[in-house]
């Protein structure tokens, strides 16, 4: 296992090159996350949050730089494979829960196994059971998702994104919409997922009061870390 979960190296990332519009959004970005490391990012809107994140995510390529995601550099691999790792390595938790309201909780846990291997079975139902056990809705398995509450939609997001095991994990405002006592369980959830399961998250949000209980803080301004 690699030592840094995510490593950075000179990041850059331009739009319209060659064009008299050219514009660099991101300037050198150099970062490292260890495994189990809960990191926020933080940063005025338009400083390259977003770019980042999608740079991480592996939903779009740098410019220039280097990308490794747990030790393998990504700027060797072709679509396909960027797609493999991105299903197995990172998971994904919005500001909206982006949940199949006609699915079950248990169902929509279910997801990303679902979409890996084709078919449902016992031992897929019985780890999707496991995840809502650990986020503590394991007796709302069968409440379909538009009839729980933001919060525990919320966490049952956050179930969806550990179905693979993935070391990393993206959480993108995911206490946005929320109240201040459902984002602050949802926070400690994923405190404890982090500190449980050797989980590294990089947590983007406008909260400094959630922020400043991270490991660390890192700010963009322009497109460069600058704290």
């Amino acid at each position: 296992m690699a030592e840094d979960v995510l490593r950075l190296e000179g990041i850059t990332k331009s739009y319209g090159v060659g064009t008299p519009a050219a514009t660099e959004v991101l300037h050198g970005i150099d970062l490292r996350l260890p495994h189990g490391a809960f990191v926020a990012l933080m940063g005025p809107s338009g400083s390259g949050k977003s770019t980042l994140l999608n740079i991480i995510g592996l939903l779009d390529r740098p410019s220039g730089g280097r990308l490794f995601i747990d030790g393998h550099d990504t700027a060797t691999l072709d679509d396909d494979a960027l797609t493999r790792m991105r299903g197995h390595s990172i998971g994904f938790v919005f500001q909206y829960h982006y949940l199949i309201s006609a699915f079950t909780a248990l169902e929509n846990v279910m997801m990303p196994e679902l979409l890996e291997r084709g078919r449902p079975d016992q031992a897929m139902r019985e780890h999707a059971l496991q995840l809502l056990e650990h986020v503590g809705l394991a007796e709302w398995r069968d409440h379909l998702a538009n009839n729980l509450s933001g919060g525990q939609q919320q966490r049952v997001a956050i179930a969806r994104a550990l179905a693979l095991n993935p070391p990393l994990v993206l959480a993108d405002e995911p206490t946005g919409n929320l109240d201040t006592k459902s984002a602050a369980a949802v926070f400690d959830l994923m405190r404890r997922v982090s500190a449980e399961n050797g989980t590294a998250f990089l947590f983007v949000t406008h909260n400094m009061a959630l922020a400043q209980r991270c490991d660390r803080i890192v700010e963009l301004v322009d497109g460069r870390i600058v704290a």
